[in-house]
């Protein structure tokens, strides 16, 4: 399974990126949207975890262009923020994303999260 993961912050980016990967995941990387987003259009990706405030593109607008492509309309995406869920819902349409977590991340709950999002997902393709 491929992940990408996008943050402009690069300790959380290598942190999660080593996790993932110890925890068998592909795993690329992003530093800010129009990277992730050329990276989408060069590789496909089975879930993508974006940070929420990100210079260039953010994390919102990186999903709304996400979810333009026919490829990606199932795709899991996981939205980070520290600015919490109420905000967010003040700002964007949350349904957009396939979850919000907050920083700074749990990893249990991320690594949970993205086991059932990855397994929704996949039996979702093999129907």
């Amino acid at each position: 399974m491929k992940i990408l993961v996008v943050d402009d912050n690069p300790l959380i980016l290598n942190s999660l990126s080593d996790l993932l990967f110890a925890q068998g995941y592909c795993v690329n990387t992003g530093c800010h949207g129009l990277d992730a987003s050329e990276k989408l259009q060069n590789e496909y990706y089975d879930l993508v975890i974006v940070d929420h405030l990100m210079p260039i593109m953010n994390g919102i607008q990186l999903t709304k262009h996400i979810r333009q492509h026919k490829t990606y309309l199932d795709t899991p995406v996981i939205l980070m923020t520290t600015q919490g869920h109420q905000s967010l819902k003040l700002i964007c349409d949350t349904n957009l994303f396939s979850a919000v977590i907050d920083k700074p991340i749990d990893v249990q709950n991320l690594l949970k999260l993205i086991k059932s999002l990855l397994s929704v997902n996949t039996r979702y393709q093999l129907l």
